[in-house]
């Protein structure tokens, strides 16, 4: 069976990135390769064994154009409101909290966030399918 062990994002700046995603969601650099002409910077937590790969082209001065294809990372939170209220503090700008309904039932409640180059990361109320 196949597991599911990092998605890979590029990003422009790593000092910019990584004091983000530390702020955001306690992401800590578990491992950094540094290649020649690029770095691979390997975020993670205790909480899950998932990682975030950062990826750093050296000769990159220009911010990536993500396209109009519409993509995210997601992170569940116990408590939705007060993880909004603590990225708002942060000045993180996160957006207003929403809630779909599916049936009349509320399957998800979350907010999005922005990372410094524009990638979409969804905050969901931790709970049914979003463990």
């Amino acid at each position: 069976m196949a597991k599911a062990i990092h998605s890979m994002i590029r990003v422009l700046d790593e000092q910019r990135s990584l004091a983000f995603y530390e702020k955001a969601f306690g992401l800590q650099v578990v491992e950094r390769l540094a290649f020649e002409g690029f770095t691979l910077v390997y975020l993670g937590n205790r909480d899950s064994e998932f990682e975030l790969e950062l990826t750093i082209n050296h000769d990159r001065t220009e911010p990536y154009v993500l396209g109009d294809g519409y993509g995210h990372l997601a992170f569940s939170v116990d408590d939705l409101e007060a993880e909004q209220a603590r990225f708002d503090s942060l000045g993180l700008s996160p957006t207003p909290l929403k809630e779909l309904k599916l049936e009349g039932k509320p399957p998800a409640r979350f907010f999005f966030v922005q990372d410094p180059d524009g990638y979409k990361i969804e905050v969901l109320q931790r709970g049914g399918r979003y463990k």
